[in-house]
């Protein structure tokens, strides 16, 4: 019997609801408390929040259902193991290994074995791409997997031995930092770009960041500056300056993005790992300019086991001045940070979809305008950027704006981080300045015979082997920093299908050219896969693609038709090959969904077959 259906379950919640207090924006915290308490949540428990936090049912139960972490009303076992499903993953031998595992422990993917002790199923992307093969157990990181661990893994489960007490190896996460710039190389000492803020002033510091030409690090490329300012003047302006006014008591919230969920990307798990206080000093940076007093740290579910550590890091800030009330001694200057765990939604990488998590919803994008600069958390406004452009700031903050800017290309200044995986020799984190050729950065990884490179995941852009004297730089190849390399052999095929997958899978079903057109793409890609294709359905993807381009709601639908096209335009040959025939062919196969009728009859002859001959 599981933890749901035990009679004392109101006893055994309390304490997760009372530590919460009636706050709503709780919901999916609260939430992902009692999953780990009680390895599901039942109708009851969502009955228990709702009461709790006097709200309707409904609105629970569907932050219950949204969350692909959250096992809604079905139990997920003592032990939830996830692994990723990531075509670098894939490449790695996942499915292998993940065959092994399920046939080691009796169990079916996607279900619980029936003593309740386990269950195993696929996820997306985990971040851990440069030591994959990866997976998940409630929660905590298992790396570099082989068959000899999974041996070991399964005689831990079969011994009901707690997580926490499983050999720390297992678990190990290396930052794998292999070139390092000046954000990464340079040792930083806390609370010295904000000493250099308060000497030189709130607007002028934000005259620093504007001369930078600093640009959000998230891929969208949306000049911070003038994010700031924009943020700032919903409340207060002054001559069409910004100011820090101290006094207006009106809130305005800044958010540092760290749902980093786009498949092939992790530099943001190694800033946080390795170089927290530079991030959260960016964000007290940017509070200073904009009159924040209350930030948030979105983190994505999948590193919740930096949880602890970080809020370690928080709570050295307050005790050295950096956080909370007059910081270092300079009156009403106050801010402080707290944390925020998503639960396994790549939708909530978009602003306004991350804000309405933060506030407790379902991550759904918002119609814009408003924009999140004005009306943002609770309708405060607000600044989200992402984990890179917080720790750029703090440099910034601290050198001045020439420096940054004198980095890089024109439109492109300082330097990108990059989360390199795929087949190469050295995966892991590199630093370049903007304006980098993807031909030395292929060269300093070591790949191995590179035939294709995607460049900031799924959503970005497939790049063939003619293309590698491109650059990094919003002004040619913009990135949010996934770099995986193909070698000459792989089956790009597969590399798009596995995307279209993806896509499918988190589509958050608002609007419907995204949830039925990534689903179309998706039957269409395994319709070819399965040896149905034709050539009507290459144009039938293309026509999908454009539809998405057009129609969809926010940029996951725009840009879920990318690896599918470009690999359609710069390699059609892996489809062609594929192809049954050029003419038309149902997408549905209904002899062969017949199949099953006829093994239960013992028919298999030619009048038990649609379209035999008389």
């Amino acid at each position: 019997m599981s933890q749901c259906d035990s009679p004392d379950l109101k006893q055994r919640l309390a304490p997760i609801l009372q530590k919460h207090g009636r706050d709503p924006t709780k919901v999916l915290q609260i939430l992902r408390e009692i999953q780990d308490t009680a390895h599901c949540i039942c109708g009851q428990s969502i009955d228990l929040i709702a009461e709790h936090l006097d709200l309707p049912r409904v609105r629970v139960a569907g932050v219950a259902g949204f969350y692909s972490f959250l096992a809604g009303g079905q139990a997920c076992g003592e032990y939830r193991v996830l692994f990723s499903d990531n075509i670098t993953d894939h490449m790695l031998g996942k499915a292998e290994l993940m065959d092994y595992f399920s046939k080691k422990l009796w169990l079916e993917p996607g279900k619980v074995s029936e003593d309740g002790l386990v269950s195993v199923d696929s996820t997306s992307c985990t971040g851990m791409c440069d030591q994959g093969p990866a997976a998940l157990v409630n929660g905590m990181p298992l790396t570099n997997l082989d068959e000899n661990c999974l041996d070991l893994i399964c005689e831990l489960i079969r011994s009901r031995k707690p997580v926490s007490d499983w050999p720390p190896m297992l678990f190990e996460v290396q930052d794998n930092i292999l070139r390092k710039d000046v954000l990464l190389g340079e040792a930083f000492e806390p609370g010295a770009a904000l000493k250099a803020t308060l000497a030189r002033g709130p607007r002028e510091t934000w005259a620093e960041v504007d001369k930078s030409n600093l640009r959000g690090r998230g891929g969208a490329g949306f000049k911070t500056a003038s994010k700031w300012s924009f943020c700032h003047a919903a409340i207060a302006e002054e001559e069409g300056h910004v100011v820090c006014d101290i006094g207006d008591r009106a809130e305005r919230i800044m958010v540092c993005n760290a749902d980093e969920g786009e498949p092939g990307t992790f530099k943001d798990r190694v800033l946080l790992n390795s170089y927290a206080d530079l991030v959260f000093e960016g964000m007290t940076v940017g509070a200073r300019v904009v009159g924040a007093r209350r930030g948030f740290l979105y983190l994505r579910g999948e590193y919740a086991y930096m949880l602890g550590k970080l809020e370690g890091v928080l709570q050295q800030r307050r005790e050295k001045g950096l956080l909370g009330k007059n910081i270092l001694g300079e009156q009403g200057f106050d801010f402080d940070i707290e944390i925020h765990l998503g639960a396994g939604a790549y939708i909530c990488g978009e602003e306004s979809a991350l804000i309405e998590s933060l506030e407790g919803k379902r991550g759904r994008p918002r119609n814009r305008p408003p924009f999140p600069v004005t009306h943002g958390y609770l309708g405060h406004p607000t600044v989200v950027d992402n984990v890179e452009t917080f720790a750029c700031a703090a440099k910034i903050a601290l050198h001045g704006g020439e420096w940054f800017a004198a980095m890089g290309t024109g439109q492109s200044a300082g330097t990108k981080i990059l989360s390199i995986s795929g087949d190469c020799e050295r995966r892991g984190i590199y630093e370049y300045p903007f304006g980098t050729t993807i031909r030395q950065i292929l060269q300093d990884c070591g790949a191995e015979d590179p035939y294709a490179v995607q460049v900031s995941g799924p959503s970005g852009t497939t790049i063939s082997w003619k293309e590698f004297d491109r650059m990094i730089a919003f002004e040619d190849l913009a990135t949010a920093g996934a770099f995986m390399i193909f070698k000459r052999g792989r089956d790009l095929f597969q590399m798009a299908r596995n995307f279209s997958h993806f896509f499918a899978h988190e589509s958050c079903g608002f609007c419907t050219p995204c949830r039925v057109g990534t689903t179309l793409m998706q039957r269409i890609m395994d319709k070819i896969d399965g040896g149905h294709g034709t050539a009507s359905d290459l144009e039938e993807m293309k026509n999908l693609g454009q539809l998405l381009k057009t129609m969809s709601h926010c940029g996951l639908g725009t840009s879920a038709a990318n690896p599918v096209l470009d690999t359609l335009n710069k390699f059609p040959d892996v489809y062609e090959q594929k192809l049954k025939a050029l003419a038309f062919e149902p997408a549905f196969d209904l002899d062969g969904a017949l199949a099953t009728a006829r093994r239960i009859t013992g028919r298999d002859d030619k009048e038990a077959h649609l379209g035999a001959e008389s």
